[in-house]
């Protein structure tokens, strides 16, 4: 019999981390009490965090020896989630919800699962029904403002998180997420003042200084104060850097790994036999803030496509499939064709069946897709491929003014890190398109803004659509879902106010842009 002492310290252990160091006294116990059913959860809760598929046996055990085991059975529903079991993890959400329909946790969770499908309907009714059993969960509260800033409904938006501002007056997240939504037009505004205020505070973690420092520098940039704007903006960029642990010569070493890999394919020779979903997606990709979320939301207003957003199912069937010491490995690639299997085609449309998408033609918009344009070609041979292009400059600016979640975008919080990411990227698509030629479309962002309705045909076209009006008024449908820094200019028409953005931060960016030579 464990003491409570025991508990409380392995509790703590689990919540500072040490995933390890839990998992290896879990099992010292369990080889005593294999039974004990509480620690066989807190075991799996610790393998959630590293070896997710072992997680399952752990909780299907004590779910074994005390079926009614809520708190097994909402983790296991979780491991299903996050391993795209989604069936197995709905059903478990469901039979929670029977057994005790005010368990919070799994009404949470299921609306989590519902989000991650893109069912945003019904994620917003299951947060909801999460929220009447406690309307202060900030949890539940920013979940309801991610899935309303990314259907567009954002007076919504703001009324959440006007509620956690009232709960936690100086939450540094939701003072982000609202700098977003306001247009700054004085320094004397309520809402910079209290951000001003909030920052100099010393108990302040790193996370939220971040988080202000970068909602500062869009403020002030609101205000036309380019000087101030930068100042908060290197900060927030300098903070974030020396949390991560990044470094460019991986990304030197693994674009080096993907062209020396497909200079030796011959494209022509290839034919999987038609061992491939028919379903037709576009893949809309290029470096973020270069207007993937754009291109996006003009192809997704046409009536027979559906956008899906910024999938990671692409770059998680790689991973599955041909990453090897972390680079690519093509010996497994050949080893596909040569037997004639498609492993990553399956495993894509495997995750996408859950979205239950009726349209023929679906929208994929996660731009470092980018890196996967010949494995497009080889295993999605019916796909269609828009390479988004943007002046390099103001690419770069966008990306350093924002903080990502991604640890995809590791490399955007350092201008020379930006900039040779930017000069791989640059690197690999002239690679790409004297391999491919045509089969990469090039989408300018400055040629679709300076002449919409003929550059927004040219695109259709490409896409093999008859024309639809709709594409040219995708600002006012609000049909496709967006989940990045671009929702709320994604969401207005075109404007020409984005063109030569740099320009007045370029004095401050001369690490940046002095780099970008090269590409230029």
């Amino acid at each position: 019999m464990q003491t409570i002492e025991t508990i409380k310290l392995l509790k703590k252990k689990l919540k500072l981390q040490k995933f390890k160091e839990v998992i290896s006294e879990c099992k010292e116990i369990l080889n005593k009490n294999p039974n004990n059913t509480f620690i066989l959860n807190l075991c799996g809760m610790a393998f959630q965090k590293t070896q997710i598929k072992e997680s399952v046996s752990y909780f299907l055990k004590a779910i074994e020896i005390d079926k009614n085991n809520l708190a097994a059975m909402n983790n296991l529903a979780n491991s299903y989630k996050s391993l795209n079991k989604i069936d197995l993890a709905e059903q478990l959400y469901l039979k929670i919800n029977k057994i005790d329909p005010n368990y919070i946790q799994a009404i949470y969770n299921y609306g989590n699962l519902k989000h991650q499908i893109n069912d945003y309907k019904k994620a917003i009714n299951i947060y909801e029904k999460a929220l009447k059993l406690d309307n202060k969960n900030l949890r539940i509260l920013f979940s309801l403002v991610d899935v309303h800033q990314s259907v567009g409904n954002f007076n919504k938006t703001k009324k959440f998180l006007k509620k956690i501002i009232v709960i936690d007056k100086n939450n540094a997240a939701a003072h982000k997420l609202m700098s977003n939504l306001l247009t700054y037009k004085k320094a004397s505004d309520k809402h910079i003042k209290l951000m001003e205020k909030l920052i100099i505070n010393k108990n302040l973690m790193d996370e939220e200084k971040i988080d202000l420092n970068f909602a500062l520098g869009k403020a002030y940039e609101d205000l036309g104060n380019f000087k101030k704007s930068f100042t908060y903006l290197e900060q927030g960029n300098l903070l974030k850097k020396n949390k991560i642990n990044f470094n460019i010569e991986k990304e030197n070493n693994f674009f080096g790994s993907i062209k020396e890999i497909f200079n030796e394919i011959d494209f022509r020779k290839i034919d999987l036999k038609n061992n491939y979903n028919k379903q037709e997606i576009i893949f809309i990709c290029g470096m973020p803030r270069s207007g993937t979320t754009l291109i996006e939301q003009i192809v997704a207003s046409h009536k027979d496509v559906t956008g899906a957003g910024e999938l990671l199912y692409l770059q998680q069937a790689v991973e599955n499939n041909f990453i090897e010491n972390q680079l690519l490995s093509k010996s497994k690639i050949i080893n596909e064709i040569n037997n004639n299997l498609n492993s990553i085609n399956v495993n894509y449309f495997n995750k996408l069946k859950y979205s239950n998408y009726k349209t023929k033609k679906i929208t994929d918009k996660a731009p470092h897709n980018f890196r996967w344009i010949g494995l497009m070609k080889i295993f999605f041979p019916n796909c269609k491929v828009i390479h988004c292009t943007r002046d390099p400059k103001d690419t770069c600016l966008s990306i350093y003014k924002n903080n990502f979640s991604s640890y995809m975008m590791n490399w955007s919080y350092d201008q020379k890190d930006i900039a040779s990411y930017y000069n791989l990227y640059f690197d690999l698509m002239n690679f790409w398109e004297k391999k491919l030629g045509n089969f990469i479309y090039e989408a300018n962002y400055e040629k679709i803004v300076n002449n919409q309705e003929k550059e927004i045909k040219k695109l259709i076209n490409f896409c093999e659509l008859k024309w639809d009006p709709n594409c040219l008024k995708f600002f006012k449908k609000n049909k496709t879902p967006i989940n990045t820094a671009s929702v709320t200019q994604a969401r207005k028409a075109i404007y020409k106010t984005s063109l030569n953005s740099n320009a007045e931060y370029s004095q401050y960016l001369n690490k940046l842009f002095s780099s970008l030579e090269l590409s230029l």
